[in-house]
């Protein structure tokens, strides 16, 4: 899960959304060529958009998303990786 702070406390800006949405279509396109696993949509609110997708190998599903999730100007931003269960999650800062 991919997680960016938009910049009101609601569904961000119309020019915001759009970039969250792009940026899914990239990587939904990259992680299906990879054969890696699938982005599987995404969620605004409370000031928030996060971006779901999953795949048997998430460092796989990661280091093909990376660029695109990086490249999204929104701060702050983290990606949770979880391997199985909450308690074998990580965190990484974007």
């Amino acid at each position: 899960m991919a997680h960016y702070r938009l910049s009101d406390d609601q569904y961000g800006s119309p020019a915001e959304r759009e970039d969250i949405y792009d940026a899914e279509r990239v990587m939904t396109a990259a992680v299906e060529a990879a054969g890696v696993g699938e982005v599987d949509g995404s969620e605004f609110g409370g000031g928030e958009a996060v971006l779901y997708a999953y795949g048997a190998d998430v460092g796989a599903l990661f280091k093909v998303m990376e660029p695109t999730l990086r490249g999204l100007p929104f701060s702050p931003a983290h990606v949770v990786l979880r391997r199985g269960s909450r308690e074998s999650e990580s965190r990484v800062e974007l």
